[in-house]
């Protein structure tokens, strides 16, 4: 997705049904989040990018530049891919763990699984208004955890933690408030259960590949 040209890019289906990932995220959120929220930022990027020379940029090329272009864009551009990534990054029954190299990485750069969960619980829990946070692969191969503000991502010239991300987590009240009001912390907790580690895994090695 992130080298295709704007013009060639499609609305992506999800891989379970609205009501797989309950009791975690319940599916009115899930049926809102995706094709009212989602699809409203995807549809906004298409019409923001319509004959002009943006049309035939990739979303990589367009983040890379995003500090010179139109609000809009910045906006419905991020929230476009961040929600590709976060609805690819979940699922009712995957690996609920991560090995391999990427146990290894994360061993590496944060002490243990359980330290990292909890610095990127921080992150989701302690961003102020909406955003997100994110598990992120720099140019130096290490990881890093980071959050933004609105619909920003680490691969936009703007973050203050430039990197590819492979795990990131919706904190926008849309996507929990149905059904934890103001308990943000729950819904973050409740993540776990519902993130797809096989996925994450894959997504660090594209990383890994890209670099």
């Amino acid at each position: 997705m992130l080298n295709k040209k704007l013009n060639e890019l499609i609305f992506p289906q999800l891989n379970y049904e609205y009501s797989a990932l309950e009791p975690y995220i319940d599916a009115q959120t899930m049926e809102l989040h995706y094709s009212k929220h989602h699809q409203g930022y995807f549809t906004n990027l298409l019409n923001a990018v319509k004959d002009t020379e943006l049309e035939n940029k990739s979303l990589l090329e367009i983040f890379e530049n995003i500090s010179n272009l139109p609000v809009a864009i910045r906006n419905n551009g991020g929230g476009h891919f961040n929600h590709s990534l976060f609805w690819n990054i979940m699922s009712p029954d995957g690996k609920r763990a991560p090995s391999g190299e990427l146990l290894k990485a994360i061993e590496k750069d944060f002490g243990s699984f359980d330290q990292f969960k909890s610095k990127f619980e921080d992150a989701a829990k302690t961003r102020f208004g909406s955003g997100w946070a994110w598990l992120s692969v720099k140019k130096d191969k290490s990881l890093c955890v980071c959050s933004s503000a609105n619909q920003d991502n680490p691969l936009m010239d703007v973050s203050e933690c430039k990197a590819m991300p492979i795990l990131g987590l919706d904190v926008w009240e849309h996507a929990y408030y149905l059904k934890y009001q103001n308990r943000r912390p729950d819904y973050v907790n409740n993540f776990w259960n519902v993130a797809d580690w096989d996925v994450i895994e894959n997504n660090y090695k594209l990383a890994l590949n890209s670099i």
